[in-house]
């Protein structure tokens, strides 16, 4: 069963001369274990297709399945939980809260779910080992460089049982060097059975997926299975 399926997904914006249609009858399945990243243009509908797979706003037709379960039809409650439980975001500005250390920062989605204080620090620091970032548990999001930063934002995304990641240019802000280390965090939580999205403009990153699709003009215009290097995917459409 996919983790994530997006069935004739389109999203209008406004209405009369001010409407927009961010996307047109996009459809997407996503696999445990799979990276998906999804490149286009700007305004091409990436972030929409990111917001909308990550329930935090309705398509205006089609339907968004999670683990085989319908969004739609689900309470506003059981919508919560699956955001809380199931899936994990990765934003472009980290979105870390500056009055939280790290690993507060990591356990903070745990802890807003019920688990105890403790077993959510212990949860937390354990995802922050596992990112090389033992050492810097105490350290609140500006005394971080930028690739600690996205690091923290990586572990608290795939802390506890999350099942689903979503990453909007998760390197954007980072140098290349920082910005690879970021999709092979990404590509090692896939290896845990992680199924990931991560919208990015970088072909070199692009090539860490399994299966990368493009967007213009809100349509899927093309796809491939199996990069054969980031060369092979500046060709495609943009």
């Amino acid at each position: 069963m996919s983790v994530l399926e997006l069935r004739s997904i389109s999203k209008v914006y406004g209405k009369g001369a001010a409407e927009v249609q961010a996307l047109r009858d996009v459809s997407l399945t996503v696999a445990a274990g799979e990276m998906v990243a999804v490149m286009g243009p700007s305004g091409s509908g990436k972030s929409s297709l990111l917001t909308i797979a990550g329930t935090l706003e309705e398509p205006t037709s089609g339907a968004v399945l999670i683990n085989g379960e319908d969004v739609h039809a689900m309470s506003g409650g059981a919508k919560a939980r699956v955001r809380r439980r199931t899936i994990g975001y990765v934003f472009q500005d980290f979105n870390l809260l500056p009055g939280l250390t790290a690993v507060e920062n990591v356990a903070l989605p745990l802890e807003l779910d019920g688990t105890s204080m403790r077993r959510a620090y212990l949860a937390g620091a354990k995802a922050l080992e596992a990112l090389g970032l033992a050492g810097r548990a105490r350290a609140f999001p500006d005394q971080l460089s930028g690739g600690e930063r996205q690091r923290v934002a990586i572990a608290r995304a795939t802390v506890g049982e999350r099942q689903l990641l979503l990453a909007d240019e998760p390197s954007g802000a980072l140098d290349s060097a920082n910005g690879e280390g970021v999709m092979r965090l990404i590509h090692a939580a896939c290896k845990r059975g992680v199924a990931a999205v991560v919208v990015t403009h970088d072909a070199q990153l692009a090539s860490w997926a399994d299966r990368v699709i493009f967007l213009r003009d809100g349509r899927l215009a093309d796809q491939t299975a199996a990069p054969a290097g980031p060369e092979s995917l500046l060709e495609r459409p943009s």
